[in-house]
């Protein structure tokens, strides 16, 4: 093997800064490469002086030119051995190399000597340096004995041979190792934190069916913020809510469960959607006016068959007619939570018996690759033949959509559908209603009316006679304190009574403590004691509505 004519084209290596005027160093030079190793040179080997003026009197030891291929090798801190012919036979390894993997016999396949190179996923690529006469690389490579190297094989120009340096990385290793390890338990403790916050169990009205999935985004992506939620408003009434918070990891977490606890706070005051969400878009500027949220806000009501909702910058509601027709809810209402300045509204969209709709974060829908109305498009065309129960929908979407484990995003999907009813399932749900027309008069029809439906329904006789109580009180209150017109209502679910009386006047009434001598202000209290709750709200018109519910017995 031919170390001299190597040595020149070692990676790494550089010649001297001054060229030699003397060229009798060259003969001498050659002279050291030809003489046995170990055997001492001769004075007439010897290269002559330099002059005063050569530089190379001011670098200390030998010359580059001065040593030979095998020296400038076995001075290498780092493992390198030399392999040639096309089976790769051991040609030599230094010292760092026997050091790092032990002894090697030379003129031995590499196959065979040096079990080492295939741990570290070299011995594939020595065919490939020798046909390509390129050099190939392997990174970051562990071995059985515990250390990390990255290996480079480089091809030795008309040697047939490859030169394989390995770079002892370990340190590196251990360091990205750490590193990853870190960011996996910040990841596990902002996935954990995400959970946490979101409902552990959905609530599920009497009308609807409702499912939802969460799904954070694989190992390389930071968790975010996105959420759902459903509350029930009372009166049979429904709030719907799904956000997603722009930033990542435990602070977007973080932000979306204060949001997410607000929106149920301000729920509670059966607010219409579009002044719950102004109320959020304030508060989400004091939590954090660097994360901006988006967030869509909606509520069903039984007996309006359709949802009223507002959205700040979160991306359109779809329903599923059933038919398979899929309808759009118009575009956000306003800018997303957080920017302040905008004064948002509400829009309707139908929500029939025997539709079903999907309210769903942007990780759904949103590719690099595609516009993200051509996302929302594919998402419609999915739901289209998504038929069968909320959660086995979820299920379709996703897999239709292509989220995987390791999408690069966190996904939420909230799905609502309004079943529609037949046979002896219907006979669970009955509507009445009764307009009071008239003054005083008024109460006895309300009573009599209220007798004879709930009889009809087969209440029993208790639950019946609290219903009529119920219903004498809340439409006393209302022809004292309220303006016309004015309506009773008697709902029946599966699972609830409910009573609700509407008028015209916006004041809303609240529970006092009555004393001894006063003649009114006993109705509230009566209503809030024997029914299991009670509520009011204002309603679109200018109005209120007055309501009280009755659970049934299973």
């Amino acid at each position: 093997m031919n170390f001299t004519r190597w040595s020149a084209r070692l990676p790494g290596t550089q010649r001297r800064a001054a060229a030699r005027d003397d060229r009798s160093s060259v003969p001498a030079a050659r002279a050291e490469y030809a003489r046995p190793e170990g055997t001492p040179a001769q004075p007439d080997d010897a290269a002559p002086e330099p002059s005063g003026t050569d530089t190379a009197e001011s670098l200390p030891g030998p010359a580059l030119d001065d040593l030979s291929a095998r020296e400038i090798l076995g001075r290498l801190p780092a493992p390198v051995a030399l392999l040639h012919g096309p089976d790769h036979r051991v040609a030599y390894v230094n010292d760092a190399y026997e050091a790092a993997f032990g002894p090697r016999p030379t003129g031995v396949p590499a196959a065979e000597a040096m079990p080492e190179l295939d741990r570290l996923s070299v011995l594939p690529l020595l065919d490939q340096v020798l046909r390509s006469g390129t050099p190939r690389t392997v990174k970051s490579r562990r071995t059985t004995e515990g250390g990390s190297y990255t290996v480079t094989c480089t091809p030795i120009a008309g040697e047939d041979g490859v030169l394989v340096y390995a770079a002892d990385v370990t340190d590196h290793a251990e360091a990205a190792e750490r590193l990853r390890t870190s960011e996996r338990r910040h990841r596990e403790t902002a996935v954990t934190l995400q959970r946490s916050l979101l409902p552990q169990e959905l609530e599920q009205p009497d009308d609807l069916r409702i499912a939802a999935t969460y799904q954070p985004g694989g190992t390389d992506a930071a968790v975010g913020g996105d959420w759902y939620d459903v509350i029930t408003l009372g009166a049979g009434r429904t709030a719907l809510v799904i956000g997603d918070v722009m930033g990542r990891g435990v602070r977007a977490a973080a932000v979306m469960g204060q949001l997410r606890t607000a929106v149920r706070a301000y729920a509670r005051l059966d607010l219409p959607p579009h002044e719950v969400i102004q109320l959020l878009d304030v508060l989400a500027a004091e939590i954090d006016a660097s994360q901006i949220a988006t967030c869509v806000y909606a509520v069903h009501d039984p007996n309006e068959g359709q949802l009223v909702y507002a959205s700040a910058g979160h991306l359109p509601i779809l329903v599923r007619d059933e038919d398979g027709t899929v309808q759009r809810a118009a575009d956000p209402t306003g800018p997303p939570l957080g920017t302040g300045g905008w004064v948002h509204t509400s829009g309707t969209i139908a929500l029939p018996p025997g539709s079903t709709a999907v309210l769903y974060t942007d990780g759904l829908v949103e590719r690099r690759s595609e516009d993200i109305d051509e996302g929302v498009a594919s998402l419609a065309r999915a739901l289209a033949g998504a038929k069968g129960s909320p959660q086995v929908v979820c299920d379709r979407l996703i897999r239709s959509l292509g989220v995987t484990a390791e999408h690069d995003d966190d996904v939420a999907v909230l799905v609502v559908q309004h079943p529609a009813r037949t046979g002896a399932n219907a006979e669970l749900f009955h509507n009445a209603a009764l307009d009071l027309l008239g003054g005083i008069e008024a109460a006895p029809r309300a009573r009599a009316f209220a007798t004879g439906v709930l009889t009809s329904w087969r209440f029993p006789v208790e639950l019946r006679d609290l219903g009529v109580l119920a219903t004498s009180e809340l439409v006393a209150n209302s022809l004292q304190h309220g303006t016309p017109p004015m309506r009773l209502g008697l709902r029946r679910t599966d699972r609830r009574l409910i009573i609700e009386v509407t008028d015209g006047d916006d004041h809303l009434p609240r529970r006092r403590q009555a004393e001894p001598a006063d003649e009114a202000g006993r109705g509230i209290s009566i209503i809030a004691s024997i029914a299991t709750s009670w509520g009011s709200r204002r309603t679109p018109g200018g109005g209120k509505a007055v309501w009280c519910e009755f659970a049934l017995p299973q």
